[in-house]
């Protein structure tokens, strides 16, 4: 039977290999290493070698686990159906939730996805235990958070088919988003191929304090680095003030390296992350890391005088951060909220806030839980309630269950709350949204990490912002844009509540965290008696086919499909929201190509010029079906 958990045995056999690969590439090195060095190059297929010149070095490095959300995950398993391999050749587990949407609340919306999507997880279901992989059902929990409860270990190389994979970070891992194509070739055996990154080395000093989180660090750092600024980077956390943020927080500081364009974000082994692999189940682990620490730090000398180690070094005084907010439309538009208000007056931002949302994989922790519990239940006391709806997305079931068990929800629902099912939601689109209409200028203020137009509910004319859960919920209750909770009072029928900054949280529950594996299935310990079929007339599911090599003639004279303005991300090239549904049928999914995109020049979304016909504002998909048709290879510019 296929070994999916993290056992001792497959952690210290991990960290032997890591230790084998390094005694190989220190001294062809010939220098001190950073702890982004040795993650990486510790899983090197060929260290003897490998060419290790950063920013130009294509390596082939041996990850150790994949993990799959239900969207690419489709594409994965029928890709890996094609290669005839009996079983993966390395851990994998494949999570459902992507394709759950947001509506009413958990267990309305729960139900209704698994009608809706009864085929695909039914497919993945059986498509996981036939080939050894773990199966988390819908309503299990994000895969990020899952991973880091359940699979994650320090100095593990992981790949994921989500650009947030990156949240392992927060467990000293180099966790890295990728592709449905490599995840397959690292399911099947083969090496993974990947640029080796610069490094850029991040100092944080301090503690947060106050109104102040891990959330604000990532978000200053957007501020500073902007969206472009980690690009084939890994941003390396380093000094004093690492050890004041648990676990759980460097996780958030790590999901949203994705933001900056990095690689993957990484933060030293220490003590925060043993409470949390003991929190977690996972003490062994924790012991085993500590006796290997040496893999798992950087050396002594790189701390000693970054600026020699790093590519580049900025510094972060977590005593005096400030708390804040970034958006709209981008990641990187970061300020104090102190300076938000006159801000969104010189731009005429609505004032009145719609929506609030907190959670995601992102922000749904038990220390982010209870912070925002803490802001919520000083407005209960007082009978206050939210201006704005609110709705909040746990991480996981074990989540869920916990602040169920402490209190915490009933504590946000007080105060006006809708708790969602345990899964993306409205952070990546799944948000049936119904009290404005589509086009209509409306604010929304999140913890989630990505903020670009449409991307919460598929409205473009949405300004969506992002802050901390203690933030959000304090925007909330006020109902306004422009309040800074350091200063600013909420009146309420007569009355003005001044709310204090929440108490430092526990990282992890005193009275441990409520187990729970509910939706998870193993494989199969029969898997040649599992047969998997798809219907030919199913709109959600298609049977790959070989492509037919193009010739080298093919490559000559290719017209241009398309040239992008601006930033062109995976939300522009393939939005989210309702097309998800189609992720596992090629030629329906192939419809949403670059629907968002916006085209040099004319400005239009989605819209082309079709080289055959010289037609202009055709929908890009159309255009590119036409070539085909014609036999033709096309190219797009960004």
């Amino acid at each position: 039977m296929a070994v999916i958990d993290s056992t001792p045995e497959f952690v210290a056999n991990a960290y032997t290999i890591m230790r084998h690969n390094l005694e190989i590439v220190r001294p062809r090195l010939g220098r001190p290493m950073g702890l982004a060095d040795k993650l990486v190059l510790s899983h090197l297929d060929d260290p003897e070698n490998q060419e290790l010149e950063a920013g130009k070095s294509y390596l082939l490095a041996r990850p150790d686990r994949v993990i799959l959300q239900d969207v690419l995950g489709q594409t994965a398993m029928l890709v890996f159906m094609q290669t005839r391999r009996s079983s993966t050749a390395v851990p994998t587990s494949v999570h459902c939730d992507h394709l759950i949407q947001a509506r009413v609340g958990a267990s309305s919306d729960l139900s209704e996805s698994v009608s809706e999507n009864g085929e695909v997880y039914d497919f993945l279901r059986s498509a996981a235990a036939k080939f050894g992989v773990g199966f988390w059902g819908p309503g299990a929990g994000i895969l990020h958070q899952v991973n880091l409860e359940q699979y994650a270990f320090p100095g593990a190389m992981i790949i994921g088919t989500d650009s947030h994979t990156p949240n392992a970070g927060g467990l000293g891992m180099c966790a890295v988003g990728v592709g449905g194509a490599d995840a397959v070739d690292v399911m099947v055996g083969m090496p993974w191929e990947l640029l080796l990154p610069e490094t850029l080395g991040v100092r944080l000093t301090g503690a947060l304090s106050g109104w102040t989180a891990p959330k604000d660090v990532i978000l200053k750092l957007c501020g500073m680095l902007t969206v472009k600024g980690g690009t084939n980077k890994v941003i390396e956390y380093f000094g004093p003030g690492t050890e004041s943020i648990s676990a759980t927080g460097k996780a958030t500081i790590c999901n949203m390296g994705a933001e900056l364009g990095a690689t993957c974000s990484v933060f030293p082994y220490d003590r925060r992350m043993a409470t949390y692999l003991e929190a977690t189940g996972r003490g062994e682990l924790a012991g085993i890391a500590a006796a290997n620490i040496s893999l798992l730090a950087a050396d002594t000398e790189v701390e000693a005088d970054p600026a020699a180690h790093y590519d580049k070094v900025v510094e972060i005084d977590l005593a005096t951060l400030e708390p804040h907010v970034v958006g709209p439309h981008s990641p990187d538009r970061a300020r104090p909220v102190s300076a938000l208000a006159a801000e969104a007056r010189k731009e005429g931002w609505p004032p009145a806030i719609s929506t609030a949302l907190i959670g995601s994989c992102t922000n749904s922790s038990y220390e982010d839980i209870c912070r925002a519990a803490d802001v919520a239940g000083q407005a209960a006391a007082e009978g206050l309630t939210m201006k704005s709806q609110l709705l909040v997305t746990p991480g996981s079931d074990m989540i869920l269950e916990t602040i169920e068990r402490d209190g915490m929800s009933a504590v946000l629902e007080e105060i006006g709350a809708t708790v969602l099912a345990n899964a993306c939601g409205p952070c990546i689109g799944q948000w049936r949204r119904d009290d404005i209409e589509k086009g209509q200028t409306n604010v929304i203020i999140s913890s989630f990490n990505r903020n670009f137009p449409g991307r919460n509910d598929a409205n473009p004319e949405t300004l969506s912002f992002i802050a901390s859960p203690e933030l959000v919920i304090a925007m909330g209750l006020a109902g306004r844009l422009d309040f800074d909770p350091e200063t600013d009072v909420i009146e309420s029928e007569g009355r003005a509540l001044s709310l204090h900054a929440p108490a430092p949280a526990p990282e992890v529950p005193p009275e441990g965290f409520r187990a729970s594996s509910g939706g998870y299935a193993a494989p199969s310990q029969d898997p040649g008696s599992i047969e998997i079929t798809v219907g030919p007339a199913s709109e959600r599911l298609s049977l790959l086919e070989p492509f037919v090599p193009p010739s080298p003639e093919d490559y000559q004279r290719m017209p241009l499909l398309l040239k992008t303005a601006g930033k062109t991300t995976t939300d522009h090239i393939s939005p989210a929201g309702p097309w998800l549904r189609y992720r596992g049928h090629l030629d329906r999914i192939s419809d949403n190509m670059f629907a968002g995109a916006i085209r040099e020049g004319s400005g239009e979304r989605g819209r082309t010029r079709d080289p055959l016909t010289g037609r202009e504002d055709q929908a890009v998909a159309e255009v590119a079906r036409g070539l085909k048709a014609a036999g033709r290879l096309w190219v797009v510019v960004g």
